[in-house]
C-alpha cells in the first residue's frame, strides 16, 4: 500500500465505543464501489448496527509479546439485515486476542441500503477489501500474510464462506490494493448460513438476494456448490437443534470440502440452538472454543508468538 493510500484510509480513524484501538475505513471517500453517493447516518439499536454509514474495520491487536503473526477478519451475523457487532464481533475479537491472534471486526454494508446499485455484491466487496487492507499492512502489524483467516457467525458465516469460495474480484477500484490477494488462508464458521437453496435461512436469502431471486442467483450464492480444490481449510461449528439455520448448511459444506480433498474440521453438538456463544453454552457445546484453538495450532496458524517481544 502506498503511503498516500494508507493516509487516506486512516483519515477517518475513530474510537469504537467498546475498547477498539482504531477504526480503519475500507474505501477512499470518493472511490467506494457500488454506491450511488447517498449519505446515510449510522443507526445502532440494542448493540446492533442497522445502517452502515462508513464500511470499515475495528482493530484489536494482541500485545507484541503474545502476537503469533496470525490474523482473522470477523464478519458479524445478523441475517444480512443488521450487524450483531458485540456478541458476534467484539467478543470474538477479544477471544482471538487471548490466543495471540490479531482481530479485525468488519463493518460491512448491508444489502438493504438504499445507497447500493447492486445489493448482493456489497458485503463481498467490503470483505474482499478488508482482506486486502489487512494483508497489505502485514508488516505494520507483524502479521504473516499467509496466516490471515476469516470468521463468521450465522449470516456472517455466509459472507465468510463466500469470501473463501468466490474467486471473482468484485472489489477492484484501480488502486494499489487491487494487486493484493483477498483469499483467506482459513475459515472459521459458527452456525453458518451456507446455502441459498432448500436449507437456506429465508430471511438471509431475501435480505441478500431480494424477494424471489432467480434460480441462477440462488445457485451462485449457495457456497457448498462453489468449493474447489483452492478453497481454504475450514473449522465448522453447528448445533443439531438449531431451529434458525438448519445444520444441513454445515453438513453440506463439509461434504463439499471432503469431496475436494480439503482437510477441515466439523463439530455438530447436540444442543446450542442458534445461540452458540463464547461461553455459557449447554453441555459439550462449551468446548467449541477450546477445539477451535487446538485446530488453529494443529494447522500451524498459531504455532507461536512472532512479535518483537517473544
Amino acid at each position: 500500500m502506498t503511503r498516500l493510500l494508507l493516509l487516506t484510509l486512516l483519515t477517518a480513524v475513530a474510537a469504537f465505543p467498546l475498547e477498539a484501538q482504531e477504526f480503519i475505513p475500507l474505501w477512499p471517500e470518493s472511490a467506494m464501489p457500488n454506491s450511488k453517493g447517498l449519505k446515510r447516518p449510522e443507526v445502532i439499536v440494542n448493540e446492533r448496527i442497522l445502517q452502515v454509514e462508513t464500511p470499515g474495520m475495528y482493530v484489536f491487536l494482541p500485545s507484541a509479546k503474545q502476537n503469533t503473526g496470525s490474523a482473522v477478519v470477523i464478519c458479524p451475523g445478523g441475517g444480512y439485515e443488521r450487524l450483531a457487532y458485540v456478541s458476534a464481533g467484539l467478543e470474538l475479537a477479544k477471544w482471538l486476542n487471548t490466543l495471540g491472534v490479531n482481530a479485525f471486526v468488519l463493518k460491512y454494508r448491508l444489502p438493504n441500503s438504499p445507497d447500493l446499485k447492486v445489493r448482493h455484491i456489497a458485503p463481498l466487496q467490503d470483505a474482499q477489501r478488508a482482506m486486502r487492507v489487512v494483508r497489505s499492512n502485514a508488516a505494520r502489524w507483524a502479521i504473516d500474510p499467509a496466516k490471515i483467516g476469516v470468521l463468521g457467525t450465522s449470516a456472517g458465516g455466509h459472507l465468510a464462506s463466500t469470501l473463501g469460495t468466490h474467486s471473482e474480484d468484485v472489489s477492484a477500484i484501480g488502486d494499489s490494493l487491487d494487486a493484493v490477494s483477498f483469499r483467506p488462508d482459513f475459515m472459521i464458521l459458527v452456525s453458518p448460513v451456507v446455502s441459498m437453496g432448500v436449507f437456506a435461512h429465508a430471511g438471509s436469502r431475501e435480505n441478500l438476494l431480494g424477494a424471489g431471486p432467480s434460480a441462477e442467483l440462488r445457485a451462485a450464492y449457495s457456497n457448498e456448490s462453489r468449493v474447489t480444490p483452492a478453497t481454504p481449510t475450514c473449522f465448522l461449528v453447528h448445533a443439531f437443534d438449531d431451529r434458525v439455520v438448519p445444520v444441513q448448511n454445515s453438513l453440506m459444506f463439509y461434504r463439499a470440502l471432503v469431496d475436494k480433498g480439503i482437510s477441515s474440521s466439523l463439530h455438530v453438538f447436540p444442543e446450542g440452538d442458534h445461540a452458540i456463544a463464547l461461553r455459557g453454552n449447554p453441555g459439550s457445546t462449551e468446548l467449541w472454543t477450546a477445539l477451535g484453538e487446538m485446530w488453529l495450532k494443529e494447522k500451524g496458524f498459531i504455532s507461536g508468538p512472532s512479535g518483537p517481544g517473544k
